[in-house]
């Protein structure tokens, strides 16, 4: 698997610029090389190990990114005129100054990261010998969102472990650039085109970026469908997952089985029970049949289905029905996710809808939803997650708002039950998105579940040392 990535960092960050590089000049842009960039990383989606070649740094700020990306005046002037008419534009134009950019199979993806490593406050906590779990975070957003919704608690959260924070935009969402079918690049095995739009991409990014905060292991912490992602990362290479935070997961939890007894007659044997058997293992033999065949046709139609789907998804009436629902409801959406949408302000409004800016929005939405219904990413092969939740080892939190009208607060209790040993915990008048809307309680309860995870016998201590952190 081609793992080449490039790294663009705007200059209002220092700190994730390291002395360590040496200063190339490559195609008119600054760019920084070192050799200690060089590591492994494995994947066992592909059932094969590849070494990442050293990671190439481009860097410009925030008022010379066009100069610097387009290599050319002109190109200022056309992304000037661009964002003066208010026309689509290349998602770097429309990024912060702390917001960052790495190509990762030929998508750039957006991301920002804090690092609390000069923090007073946290200083103050270590000297007081307070436990810390060392494990850095990874953020996982949910549908329609990007790092945007982590904005309240990313820097508490990063005082909290006392480590860097990191929160990225999926493909179709955020900052990250847009790639259109037909996908450019190739899987390991060169079988079809890379799908960047599909799970397993998003679970080797989350994975990527595991190393790329130079960790072992890293907290997982997802929103809504970014529980999802989290999940399948921790499955995909659990002894690199510390703990799960699954905030008002989008996972359809498993109903409780209730085993039952087949009955005494089990184990009775006679001619009449034996002729009975017979018949039975013969009538399994023939409906196994049946079913195969039924398979094969239900298989052969779905498959024809979905490439109708896809193709009509993907047309110009697919794309302005997309354009359509969005724009009427999408803010509508935003509000709904609240318990009190009177508090949903202009900036929240604008935190949502500024993706809406970047140019290929629309398009890229269709291929997400394309992928959604259409990739099963290898799931045949796979027990049902329902059936698989039961594995999970590390610690895991559950958190729900009681009002959430998206995913109901009965889903995610009912996925507490099935994760043996998960904390599950609920905030009062909240909706479906706690880390918005609620803040300092959520840093509460996350402070609480790590330091009973990480901190043992001190947990008394850690809640009160974490009183302050939000603000």
């Amino acid at each position: 698997m081609n793992l080449n990535t490039t790294y663009i960092c705007f200059l209002n960050q220092p700190k994730q610029i390291f002395s360590t590089f040496a200063f190339l000049s490559f195609n008119n842009k600054l760019s920084l090389d070192s050799s200690r960039t060089h590591f492994q990383m494995f994947h066992r989606i592909s059932g094969q190990s590849s070494r990442r070649p050293a990671h190439r740094f481009i860097v410009s700020n925030a008022a010379a990114s066009s100069a610097s990306l387009s290599g050319s005046s002109d190109g200022v002037a056309q992304r000037k005129e661009e964002i003066e008419a208010g026309t689509e534009q290349d998602p770097m134009n429309l990024a912060d100054p702390d917001s960052c950019f790495c190509e990762f199979q030929g998508v750039h993806i957006h991301h920002k990261v804090f690092n609390p490593q000069n923090d007073v406050s946290i200083t103050s906590l270590d000297a007081q010998g307070t436990p810390k779990p060392d494990f850095p975070m990874i953020l996982l957003h949910g549908f329609g969102a990007s790092v945007f919704s982590w904005n309240r608690v990313m820097k508490p959260l990063a005082r909290l472990v006392r480590s860097k924070v990191l929160a990225f935009d999926r493909p179709a969402f955020g900052l990250t650039s847009r790639i259109l079918h037909p996908f450019s690049g190739s899987t390991t095995n060169d079988a079809k085109p890379f799908n960047p739009y599909s799970m397993v991409y998003s679970v080797l990014t989350t994975l990527y970026f595991i190393d790329v905060l130079a960790a072992e292991k890293s907290i997982l912490v997802g929103h809504s469908a970014g529980c999802l992602v989290a999940v399948d990362s921790y499955f995909e290479a659990p002894e690199r997952v510390a703990a799960l935070i699954l905030v008002a997961p989008a996972i359809f939890a498993p109903r409780s089985v209730n085993k039952t007894d087949a009955g005494d007659s089990r184990g009775k044997e006679g001619p009449t029970n034996k002729f009975l058997g017979t018949l039975v293992e013969l009538s399994k033999s023939v409906i196994r049949a049946i079913l195969r065949a039924v398979t094969g046709m239900v298989n052969m139609l779905s498959s024809l289905y979905k490439k109708a789907l896809a193709a009509f998804l993907r047309s110009s009436l697919g794309v302005m029905l997309v354009r359509m629902a969005i724009n009427k409801f999408g803010v509508t959406a935003v509000r709904n996710a609240w318990y009190d949408s009177k508090q949903v302000t202009d900036h929240v409004v604008q935190g949502y809808t500024k993706p809406l800016k970047a140019k290929g929005w629309d398009k890229a939405l269709v291929e997400f939803t394309v992928a959604t219904l259409t990739d099963n990413n290898g799931s045949e092969k796979k027990p049902p997650l329902a059936k698989r939740l039961q594995e999970i080892k590390c610690p895991v939190l559950i958190v729900t708002g009681d009002t959430d009208r998206i995913v109901p607060a009965w889903n995610a209790e009912r996925l507490a039950r099935a994760i043996p040993g998960s904390v599950f915990e609920v905030i009062k008048k909240c909706g479906h998105l706690p880390q918005e809307e609620k803040p300092d309680e959520f840093i509460s309860i996350v402070a609480k579940f790590l330091g009973n995870a990480f901190g043992g016998s001190q947990q008394e201590e850690v809640d009160l040392k974490f009183q302050g952190i939000v603000s």
